[in-house]
């Protein structure tokens, strides 16, 4: 399946009818094409729905405002890509799953921008958006030359995480959680690690050789606090794999 870019016209891309991510989660709805890989149903009963809407909201939590181009820095916190041709700028991420898929492409879609994906080598799968300025700003916040690092005094807010996780977050029972890093991404990983602290959530950093890079969160009080600011779970994530 391409990844050419559809182009840009100064204005919110519709997203394309080429992965159903959950109709909860999509501002206009989309068809299947053959060969989406399927993601597994749903597994979150209405009781934590209830729960969610009894809670009260988390000051930068990702219920707190609304979805905005600004919320991709969390992308780019973990292992997303962002490179710019001309006036315009893309942004990219490999996963390893299908239902981050359907999540990423829903959340980019809630943000006018339109995505495309294709699977990788290892059963992974790239996402991409299109080259649109709508993306110059983070571009030219993130890249120093071709090099991604952090700009200054950067932070991270409910939505940044929830899609950093989204794309990158692996539970490790009974009271762990890894955000994995981009492993060429070394300059950016000391500044992700004070923003996490910043955010209540300081891990420890595993080298490559240590099954990161990635940042570990662990112990119940900072999970918790995680899982404030991320919100509830996408209906398209299996269960166990999001912090509750």
């Amino acid at each position: 399946m391409s990844l050419s870019g559809l182009g840009d016209t100064g204005k919110a891309q519709p997203p394309p009818a080429l992965f159903p991510a959950p109709e909860s989660d999509t501002p206009t709805p989309g068809r299947r094409r053959r060969g989406v890989p399927q993601a597994g149903p749903a597994q979150h009963g209405s009781s934590q729905q209830g729960d969610d809407a009894g809670r009260q909201l988390v000051f930068f939590g990702a219920d707190a405002a609304e979805p905005t181009v600004a919320d991709l820095a969390g992308l780019l916190a973990g292992p997303g890509e962002v490179v710019r041709m001309g006036g315009t700028a893309r942004l990219s991420v490999q996963v390893d799953a299908a239902w981050r898929v359907h999540v990423l492409v829903a959340e980019l879609a809630s943000r006018g921008l339109a995505a495309s994906w294709e699977p990788t080598e290892g059963a992974r799968h790239a996402v991409r958006t299109s080259y649109t300025r709508v993306l110059k700003p983070l571009a030219a916040a993130w890249l120093h030359g071709t090099t991604k690092r952090p700009p200054h005094a950067f932070h991270l807010t409910g939505r940044r995480l929830r899609l950093w996780l989204a794309a990158a977050g692996t539970a490790e029972p009974p009271d762990c959680f890894l955000l994995r890093l981009g492993a060429d991404d070394q300059e950016c990983w000391e500044s992700i690690g004070v923003a996490l602290a910043s955010a209540g959530l300081a891990g420890t950093l595993l080298g490559p050789g240590e099954g990161g890079p990635a940042y570990r969160i662990t112990g119940r009080r900072r999970l918790s606090r995680l899982a404030e600011l991320v919100g509830a779970p996408p209906p398209a994530a299996p269960t166990n794999t999001w912090p509750t």
